[in-house]
């Protein structure tokens, strides 16, 4: 009944439905709250016993919604500024790839990840999360690119990933087994990305000096291409720069009479979501998706500028990114730290709120005045850096308020954190990663794809566990102590070591070619191990 766990608020479901809100409200295990709401006290205090199903099944719609804005705020706001920002400081694709676009892409990964480090009880969720997204990425997502797609790999890439994520596994299964995590260790995670980071731009830097060596006479771009993405197909070889608009194309589509619209109806369409010609040609069920998420995207596009270096005016929108510098500060205020300092009071008197909004309005009336709707400002550019932070901000708030839910739906349905980490937390972060990742398969890009599956995963484990330990050792000055290990997280563990020692030795047997036979391997052991970890929760295994 206990599960082994230290935590305390477990005991809630041992009591009768009366006694519950009074032990809630009386264990400080309970009282742990990092979100906006106390779900244990909305679920045992609030509401009627008898309509805890209903309660369940509601908090898990609004699960859905917190994964929702987590994924549209990394691709449509995250990603996008961190490219801009990749762009403005002229970074190459290797480096741009390995820091920034890990980060965007990770971004839901490791702030779910620092918000479950910042309780021992919770800590389980984010080794469940990031164990469980490392094999799902590693086995469904890497097995469904295989199935759509049959490719040969590029091997030293390859190679290069599968050694560095077995090293930071490693480190990972040392750190449980110690049941503590040092300063040293934290930072050895870190240092760990660096040491690859270098390693990625090295073995790029050598490759291109051989390959210029090598011929002695200048290829053209359609020659060269392929040996570039098959020598070193990490996912950020290919980037928006490939893809970006011919100046003829944009020519041809320019208005042969000067227009210019007014700041209203420039403010209006910059806050529509919706694409019409793309809404005319999609699908009932794209529309239906895209009805259920305009709220959510307005919302954000009223909060976060984005700066797309890849448009002729870079997303410049006067009148909204006059507003955006209102209202981006008010969401970091209000949001930061799930809204601890939203009610702040400087010296009694002054709100945080209030400190951050007049500044705003001041720079917004300075940027109205001062600009022209037609033409970005020299300073654009900073507006990345303005939409980078309030997103991350965002993010992190979005991150606890995900992991006090998952708490929460662990006390009332009597499961781990660690299988809760490794089945929803891990699917919601992975999922859009899956579907991605098997389009550009699908598109021809297998190899792009299969990088993808390792790269990302690296990141979100050292940063994830790097960067969380580094916090918690910081807020409290102590070493992070984690609960006692139990089986299931040891199944977990050895079925991901497994997963990469089979990858390691297989695909170099077979010549790096990755098959449809290899694929369905893949997924029958991700169904195996879901099987095998499920029983342990549920006592059927167990040790004697």
């Amino acid at each position: 009944m206990f599960r082994g766990s230290r935590d305390q608020c477990d005991l809630v479901m041992n009591l009768s439905a009366a006694d519950r809100c009074a032990f809630v409200k009386s264990t400080e295990d309970c009282g742990l709250v990092d979100g906006f709401l106390s779900y244990l006290r909305l679920v045992f205090c609030l509401l009627p016993p008898n309509l805890s199903p209903l309660t369940v099944t509601l908090c898990m719609i609004w699960l859905l919604c917190l994964f929702v804005v987590l994924g549209l705020t990394a691709s449509k706001f995250f990603c996008p500024n961190l490219s801009a920002i990749s762009t403005t400081l002229r970074l190459t694709h290797n480096v741009a790839g390995v820091t920034f676009l890990a980060l965007g892409n990770g971004a839901p990964d490791v702030f779910s990840a620092m918000a479950a480090f910042s309780h021992p009880h919770t800590a389980g969720l984010a080794v469940g999360a990031l164990f469980g997204a490392g094999i799902f990425v590693t086995t469904v997502v890497a097995g469904g690119v295989a199935l759509v797609k049959p490719f040969t790999v590029a091997s030293r890439p390859f190679l290069r990933d599968v050694i560095f994520y077995m090293a930071a596994v490693f480190w990972t299964y040392l750190i449980l087994y110690r049941g503590t995590i040092e300063l040293g260790e934290t930072l050895g995670y870190l240092s760990l990305y660096v040491i690859y980071v270098l390693t990625v731009i090295i073995s790029a830097y050598i490759y291109n000096r051989q390959k210029h060596s090598s011929h002695t006479s200048i290829q053209n771009g359609s020659s060269t291409l392929p040996d570039t993405m098959s020598s070193d197909s990490d996912a950020e070889v290919l980037s928006s720069s490939t893809v970006s608009g011919d100046p003829e194309f944009e020519e041809e589509y320019r208005p042969l009479l000067p227009y210019s619209e007014s700041t209203c109806h420039i403010l209006l369409s910059s806050l529509n979501p919706v694409d019409l010609r793309k809404w005319r040609r999609s699908s009932w069920r794209w529309r239906l998706l895209k009805a259920l998420r305009a709220p959510l995207e307005v919302l954000l596009l009223l909060c976060i500028p984005v700066v797309d270096p890849d448009k002729e005016d870079r997303n410049w929108r006067r009148p909204l990114n006059c507003l955006h510098l209102v209202t981006a500060p008010l969401v970091c205020v209000l949001t930061f730290q799930s809204g601890a300092y939203g009610t702040y009071l400087i010296q009694g008197q002054l709100p945080v709120w209030l400190l951050a909004l007049l500044p705003g309005v001041l720079l917004a009336a300075i940027m109205f005045c001062t600009t022209a709707n037609d033409r970005p400002p020299p300073y654009h550019s900073l507006l990345a850096l303005l939409g980078f932070v309030v997103s991350a901000v965002l993010i992190s708030a979005v991150a606890s308020e995900v992991v006090s839910l998952l708490h929460m739906l662990g006390v009332v349905l009597s499961l781990s954190n660690t299988v809760l980490g490794l089945t929803v937390l891990a699917w919601g972060n992975s999922i859009g990663d899956c579907f991605a990742d098997i389009t550009i398969a699908r598109q021809g890009y297998p190899r792009m794809a299969i990088s993808a599956c390792f790269g990302g995963i690296i990141f979100n484990m050292l940063f994830g566990v790097g960067l969380g330990c580094l916090v918690r050792i910081f807020q409290t000055h102590n070493a992070v102590q984690l609960e006692p290990a139990g089986l299931l997280t040891w199944v977990l563990a050895g079925s991901l070591g497994l997963s990469l020692v089979l990858s390691f030795v297989i695909v170099p047997l077979c010549r790096f070619h990755l098959s449809r036979a290899y694929g369905m391997f893949l997924l029958l052991f991700y169904a195996a191990f879901l099987a095998v970890a499920l029983l342990t929760e549920f006592g059927t295994i167990h040790l004697t």
